[in-house]
């Protein structure tokens, strides 16, 4: 009989191991093609591997909870005799558990010293980022000791080892060494959470793996990143009124809906070009300001949790394209049907706060992009119109757009310059435009 040995495929950019949580198939189990044979989950988005070929499942050389590496077999299939004996790289199929928030473990490092080992242990991204940001040196993070595969680091060693850490890290150390002899500084204080204890009638619910990504994700880049959020608000009566002209012809021709999304998409990839320092990273004392222009889109998933498909090269799409691009990424969201190049190599990300009323807020910023729109709820409001016959008050759909922003490399005026653009060009939007 031909053995088949499948292999731990590679799930995205920059993804490099995943963890094996759970075998659905068994030594000694008959499997068909395509039948999806263990579940993975990574830093950015969980997925099961189908079977490429039919046959028995002879071996499985992984327990479930390993950290597999990339290329490596994880397990033997026996196939028909005639089947020739190969390795391949099983693709991931469309149907995912659960989904982390685009680029949910991407992560500014406060440190530019490399994570690089000389000995022959294994770090993950996610340490090496977390290693990065809390000022951990490459021989202090050696000497923690790992509870994974061979003595492997995770990140829930690593957490622990921070709650427990009393010596300043080592960036502040050689700051401090490098500082002329005075008064001994203080050991760096790390943030503790305050103790929360549970009443006999309070019921305790234990997050998810999705939303224990996005809480960290969330507090990374707060500590990360000095939030600044600026507000405009906008008149977007002409795009209300061509969008409900348009709507059903558009629905008839295209076979596709179309909504304020992608007018909004289009008008800040718009804004991007003019204004390419919003569309940047930070590394260290580095921008970089990215050539493409992928613009992430916060989508609610059924089970409340957020997930952040991406629209790439938003830019060089037009309203048709963007409205289709827009439609299939919500309806893969909501279906749970993500790939991984679905949600990864965000620029900039826009989040609609207005779906559930909300007249503006203050997101947080996707880590590792410098910016985050928000879109408020569109309302009527009296409004003051400046007419050649003087000022009158008439009905108008408003709105208010917000930018969150990293106050490291995008200042106020830049931030400012930025909602400006994107208010002249909703509000000068052409009712009698074709698409």
């Amino acid at each position: 009989m031909a053995k088949f040995e499948v292999v731990m495929p590679k799930l995205g950019e920059s993804i490099i191991e995943a963890t094996i949580t759970k075998w659905l198939k068994s030594p000694g189990d008959t499997i068909e093609e395509d039948d999806p044979i263990v579940e993975i989950a990574t830093d950015k988005v969980d997925s099961e591997i189908p079977s490429p070929v039919e046959g028995k499942m002879i071996q499985v050389l992984f327990n479930e909870g390993d950290v597999v590496a990339v290329g490596k077999i994880i397990a033997i299939i026996e196939t028909d005799p005639d089947a020739a004996v190969e390795v391949a790289e099983a693709a991931p199929a469309a149907k995912s558990e659960e989904k982390a928030a685009e680029e949910i473990v991407a992560s500014v490092p406060a440190s530019t010293e490399e994570i690089s080992s000389n000995s022959e242990r294994f770090y993950s991204p996610l340490v090496k980022n977390i290693a990065k940001t809390e000022g951990i040196s490459q021989a202090e993070l050696d000497k923690i000791q790992g509870s994974g595969k061979d003595g492997r680091l995770t990140k829930d060693d690593l957490m622990a080892y921070l709650k427990t850490r009393t010596a300043a890290p080592a960036a502040a150390s050689a700051t401090q060494a490098a500082a002329p002899q005075s008064a001994p500084a203080a050991p760096a204080q790390k943030v503790q959470a305050p103790q929360v204890i549970a009443g006999s009638s309070d019921e305790i619910v234990e997050m998810d793996r999705m939303r224990k990504l996005i809480a960290d994700h969330m507090v990374m880049s707060k500590q990360v990143s000095p939030h600044v959020t600026s507000f405009i608000e906008v008149d977007v009566t002409n795009i209300v009124k061509w969008r409900d002209k348009i709507k059903d012809e558009f629905q008839q021709r295209e076979k596709e809906k179309i909504t304020f999304t992608p007018i909004f998409i289009e008008a800040a990839a718009h804004a991007l070009r003019t204004y390419p320092g919003v569309n940047a990273s930070v590394d260290g004392y580095k921008v970089i300001l990215r050539k493409n222009i992928n613009i992430g889109m916060a989508a609610a998933l059924p089970n409340g949790n957020l997930i952040v498909p991406v629209i790439k090269n938003a830019d060089q799409k037009n309203l048709v394209g963007l409205a289709k691009d827009v439609n299939h990424l919500a309806s893969k969201a909501r279906a749970n049907k993500l790939d991984p190049d679905d949600i990864s190599g965000g620029t900039f990300t826009i989040t609609n706060l207005g779906t559930f009323g909300s007249i503006t807020g203050s997101p947080i910023i996707n880590q590792p992009q410098v910016a985050i729109l928000g879109i408020g709820v569109i309302k009527k409001k009296p409004a003051v119109l400046e007419t050649a016959d003087g000022d009158v008050i008439a009905i108008r759909h408003m709105m208010i757009l917000s930018l969150s922003y990293d106050h490291r490399v995008v200042d106020g005026a830049l931030g400012g310059m930025y909602l400006q653009k994107m208010q002249q060009l909703l509000e000068s939007f052409d009712v009698n435009r074709t698409v």
